[in-house]
């Protein structure tokens, strides 16, 4: 038996894409390697053909592929959806049983279930085994639904059959599952509230796999890292024991995603940075009270936010906030007191979008009983498209507001300032000899791509290049912000000439 495992290519540029790697004329880049593929083909007997593409970094020839293959599996988030049907679609017509699975799958079976000969919801450790015999055997069910399985089942996955050539960071997942009840949040809906997690030998297999194919960096996928203090202490063990006896430049870097009262564990934070986890993202959402304690948000009440933030980046980590608009608690007046915080904050990259309500989540239950649901789940898939009618505003409103609110934030000046904020909180933000920081040719490309957008943008990178040489420890830091600038500035160049939709439906 053959089979093709397919990560879908997304319709529009977002704020955690590579697109501008491809617009900037280098080869193709994904900020993180796909783990939903290399983990299903983990599962697949040892006697079948495996073939995996990652469209977002690969070619797909439908013709070729569909020529060598009997099963196709199709994995995706909502983002991907319109390619995963469309996949889907492409494979049926030439005769290919198509299997689909992931997170979209298990959260809007209704939409997916007419476009899969097979639908696989939930998670997979489970039901693996009877899934690939049913296959091998030609008698598949067309549904199987996982359960919440004992991730010290979970195998290796196959990154010896990923393109790791086009993946900048590795990816790692040591647990799943989330204890906090963000209403809006379809991660706890999909796996579960009670997280469950890899023992230390898995991660040390997977660390050493990852390394070996090349990764220098590496993203730990869990869904809240640091909510379980005994767990995350125990995996932070095992990263820093593992690095012990490789030299600087052998050494890894971790970046995951953590919660807001981080800030309150001095000693944990110690122990990611002597660990190498250096780079957190956290869901701020908001700074309006109200709308945290109305979507369940309360981890984020207990301190304020920005001296928590400044806290995490005076320790030696680096964070990317997420933002949201268009809780029942904002009125017109938080998009500005929203850039008002993010200019005060050491915090140079938000992604900010429109509240959306997912399926399955209580908020989306909630703004169905009261009317508030607008158009198809899937249609906002997008930061600057909605399915909520949001209480104090228009929906046009709201998404013109997330737009200009977004030019306001990365306008060159304004992000600059962040930037500065920084460098002054990093390692308490103590000024050094100067030292010149080694560029890579693919990030000076991408700095050359910031200089097209205007004299102002050429200007703001001289200067962070500049002040940064008296701040070395920032260093990789502010190279890394300055890539990701590159993808927000191509995303927006892309909102503004009509390539992601801004409209109300």
């Amino acid at each position: 038996m053959r089979i093709l495992i397919i990560n879908p290519a997304t319709e529009s540029p977002g704020y955690h894409s590579g697109e501008v790697f491809a617009a900037a004329g280098l080869a193709a880049r994904t900020p993180v390697a796909d783990l939903a593929i290399t983990t299903v083909a983990a599962f697949v007997p040892s006697d079948w053909e495996i073939r995996l593409v990652d469209e977002m970094i690969q070619p797909l020839d439908i013709e070729e592929a569909a020529g060598w293959c009997d099963i196709v599996a199709i994995t995706g988030k909502v983002t991907q959806r319109n390619r995963m049907i469309e996949l889907a679609a492409l494979f049926r017509a030439r005769g290919r049983t198509v299997m689909i699975g992931g997170s979209y799958a298990s959260l809007s079976t209704d939409d997916i279930r007419p476009h899969a000969d097979v639908l696989v919801t939930g998670e997979i450790e489970d039901i693996a085994a009877g899934l690939f015999a049913d296959l091998a055997a030609g008698t598949p069910r067309p549904h199987y639904q996982g359960g919440k399985p004992d991730l010290r089942s979970s195998p290796v996955p196959r990154w010896d059959l990923y393109h790791n050539d086009g993946a900048l960071m590795g990816t790692l997942q040591t647990s799943r599952g989330c204890p906090f009840q963000c209403d809006f949040c379809d991660v706890i809906q999909y796996l579960g509230r009670k997280q469950r997690h890899k023992d230390a030998a898995q991660v040390r297999a997977e660390l050493d796999g990852l390394y070996r194919h090349g990764y220098r960096s590496i993203f730990l996928a869990d869904d809240n890292f640091t909510v379980y203090r005994q767990h995350a202490h125990a995996i932070l063990d095992v990263l820093r024991e593992w690095q012990v006896g490789r030299a600087p430049h052998e050494q890894l870097r971790f970046m995951t995603q953590a919660s807001l009262d981080l800030a309150r564990d001095a000693t944990l934070m110690k122990a990611c940075v002597s660990a190498g986890l250096d780079t957190v993202f956290i869901g701020i959402e908001t700074v309006n009270e109200e709308s945290l304690r109305g979507a369940g948000k309360r981890q984020n009440l207990y301190q304020d936010t920005n001296i928590a933030l400044q806290a995490i980046v005076n320790a030696g980590i680096a964070i990317q906030g997420g933002m949201v608009v268009g809780f029942d608690g904002d009125r017109p007046d938080i998009f500005g007191t929203l850039y008002d915080f993010m200019q005060s904050s050491p915090v140079p990259l938000f992604s900010t979008g429109a509240l959306v309500a997912p399926p399955g989540t209580p908020l989306h239950d909630r703004l169905k009983a009261e009317g508030r649901l607008v158009g198809a789940d899937w249609q906002s898939a997008g930061s600057f498209t909605t399915n909520i009618q949001p209480l104090h505003m228009s929906r046009q409103a709201l998404l013109e507001g997330v737009r200009d609110l977004v030019h306001q934030a990365y306008a060159p000046l304004a992000f600059e300032k962040r930037m500065m904020n920084f460098l002054i909180a990093f390692q308490g933000g103590v000024k050094q000899e100067p030292q010149r920081m080694p560029i890579a040719d693919d990030v000076r490309t991408l700095l050359k791509f910031i200089a097209r957008f205007g004299l102002a943008e050429k200007a703001m990178v001289l200067r962070l290049l500049a002040i940064a040489q008296e701040y070395p420890p920032a260093q990789p830091h502010l190279l890394a912000y300055l890539v990701r600038y590159a993808q927000i500035r191509y995303m927006l160049d892309q909102v503004d000439r009509g390539g992601v939709t801004t409209k109300a439906a």
